[in-house]
């Protein structure tokens, strides 16, 4: 059975409410991840030096890149659970919930695998400056260390969030996100560890929000709840999930694999135009979130609906999240490109770093 009082069945009512009270929740979370992302630059900017923030910035895009594949499958994971849950198959949805965590820390492993024994060529290829790369090299390593937490992290939120639940995911966010900031405070500004340091705060905020979130499916009484006794990969339902979410990997990988050779030719150009682009991916990364959110809705809503057979209902939506997107998109590139200078000033204190900043904003 569900459960009534924390998913969302988005079949019934208002189309713009049942999205827009999905999706706020969501919104909120992302804004919380992205800060707390956001406090590795500012805190590296201004206490380990340009250097180190380069040094994340290096490794940024070939972390999306890596992350963003698996991220992809869970995508399609999040589809087909959401879709037995609109038909009210709570046992194909039991057995989708199941093989998406096994399949789940399968990949988490080898991406960690993968993550810490290709991160020297990798950062060689993409032509990061030879002053950056031993920094980049240990925090690509360590973050991917980690790598194994944060993909069980986000398999689990999606579950919640493909029944409808973008409030708990919330509350796990608010968590990791005041663990990762306190312990870069600590470990930067105390013991002064530079990068490493904020590598290391990424992997136990995350690990522990896994931990957390795990929990709260292990103790959930509705179909989605975790049973480990239950765990395996159903090869039937796994192909559900392949197929609607290898294209999405796909998508996500290009994209990533284009910017990883955007990033090689920025660190080409030196170590203050790849701090300027670190300063400015932060601030776009923010920009993202309004749409990222109505994005996460209009995927929960359409399969919900196309698993109750309301395939005009889906259709409504995809017209309704385009619109919610295209206005929060035009209000928020407007107070960005006013704003831009004193938003980079946050991040680097460097004149130099916040000019090209605002050039690429």
């Amino acid at each position: 059975m569900a459960s009534k009082d924390k998913s969302l069945d988005m079949t019934t009512g208002s189309i713009w409410r049942n999205m827009v009270a999905f999706a706020v929740p969501v919104f909120l979370g992302q804004l919380f991840q992205q800060l707390y992302n956001t406090a590795d630059s500012i805190i590296v900017g201004n206490f380990s030096g340009k250097d180190a923030l380069a040094a994340v910035a290096s490794s940024g895009n070939l972390i999306f890149m890596m992350t963003g594949f698996f991220m992809g499958l869970s995508l399609g994971a999040g589809v087909v659970i959401s879709r037995y849950f609109g038909a009210k198959d709570y046992k194909a949805m039991e057995a989708a919930v199941h093989t998406n965590i096994a399949f789940g820390a399968v990949c988490g492993v080898l991406m960690s695998v993968l993550g810490i024994f290709l991160a020297p060529q990798m950062l060689i290829i993409m032509n990061t400056p030879e002053d950056v790369l031993p920094l980049s090299t240990t925090y690509f390593r360590l973050y991917f260390l980690g790598a194994f937490f944060s993909l069980m992290y986000n398999t689990c939120m999606g579950i919640l969030r493909a029944v409808g639940d973008s409030r708990r995911p919330l509350y796990f966010l608010v968590f990791s996100a005041v663990v990762n900031t306190v312990l870069d405070l600590l470990f930067v500004i105390c013991f002064h560890m530079g990068v490493a340091g904020v590598a290391y705060a990424t992997i136990i905020a995350q690990a522990a929000s896994a931990v957390l979130v795990l929990y709260v499916l292990t103790k959930e009484n509705a179909s989605f709840g975790l049973r480990w006794s239950k765990l395996h990969i159903d090869g039937r339902t796994l192909k559900e999930i392949l197929i609607i979410g290898l294209p999405a990997s796909i998508q996500q990988g290009l994209t990533s694999f284009s910017n990883v050779f955007v990033q090689a030719y920025i660190n080409d150009l030196g170590d203050l135009s790849a701090s300027g682009w670190a300063a400015y991916n932060r601030i776009d990364m923010f920009l993202m979130v309004p749409t990222t959110a109505i994005g996460q809705a209009s995927t929960t809503f359409v399969a919900q609906n196309w698993g109750a057979q309301q395939p005009e209902r889906a259709r409504k939506g995809v017209r309704t999240g385009i619109l919610l997107s295209l206005g929060c998109m035009g209000v928020c590139a407007v107070g960005v490109i006013l704003l831009a200078r004193p938003l980079l000033s946050i991040i680097s204190p460097s004149e130099a770093v916040i000019s090209f900043g605002a050039r690429f904003l």
